[in-house]
């Protein structure tokens, strides 16, 4: 069975978790594009409610599939929000930003009153920081900021090589204009020391721990040729 079919499995049980006139956060990524496809469903055959995205790629995907969408300005307080993570453990401590949505994703969740993420299960670790810690930061004295931030790593015990992300031969430009250091750590002791590090250095935007935002997780493995979903926290 492959990952697309596990992402799906997962998706199709969040989509389960929508009731008409909420508000939604939707995500960004592979398992989120799926959500968008299924909901979009369950819109054109009635339902009701509203989106807020977190990236202009999701906004694009959702408007397609004919999901109502609204901004954070008009709708300051979500219900619920279902997004996609890149690493999560067991106190439901997330590695967001692989796609490079983590500052808008972290708004969103942050509005929200729950945050169920949706995922195949190889994305559940014991320790943080396989999956290169993405770190949005300004352009404006990007070299300083980059040695602040590696004084920020060392501090909070992780070590490993910064890279600039590029595309297309040129660094990566977020919806909001930033950049993004990829901290390659191979594992974070501590994600809330190196959370406060990180916000201490004044060039970062943004960091994609997100910690104490997810509530509830819906997990997707292939067992026997199946797709079996497991549910963490409130789902």
């Amino acid at each position: 069975m492959s990952g697309p079919d596990l992402r799906r499995a997962a998706a199709e049980v969040a989509v389960g978790l929508v009731t008409p006139g909420m508000r939604l956060g939707i995500g960004t990524g592979s398992t989120a594009n799926v959500f968008v496809e299924l909901l979009g469903a369950r819109v054109r055959a009635g339902l009701d409610v509203v989106g807020v995205p977190t990236s202009e790629a999701t906004r694009v995907a959702a408007e397609a599939a004919g999901i109502r969408l609204a901004t954070l300005e008009a709708l300051p307080e979500l219900d619920l929000t279902i997004d996609g993570a890149d690493e999560i453990d067991g106190a439901m401590r997330l590695v967001k930003g692989g796609g490079g949505a983590l500052l808008r994703e972290k708004i969103v969740a942050f509005a929200s009153h729950r945050m169920v993420v949706i995922a195949d299960a190889a994305k559940r670790v014991e320790t943080l920081g396989a999956f290169p810690l993405p770190i949005e930061v300004n352009a404006f004295g990007l070299g300083a900021t980059r040695r602040a931030v590696a004084a920020a790593l060392r501090a909070s015990g992780c070590t490993g090589e910064l890279v600039l992300r590029a595309r297309d031969g040129a660094p990566f430009v977020t919806d909001g204009g930033h950049h993004i250091l990829d901290a390659h750590l191979g594992r974070i002791p501590d994600p809330e020391a190196l959370s406060g590090a990180l916000w201490a250095v004044p060039g970062v935007v943004e960091h994609g721990l997100f910690l104490g935002l997810a509530t509830g997780a819906i997990l997707a493995e292939a067992r026997g040729g199946q797709a079996v979903v497991s549910r963490l926290g409130i789902v």
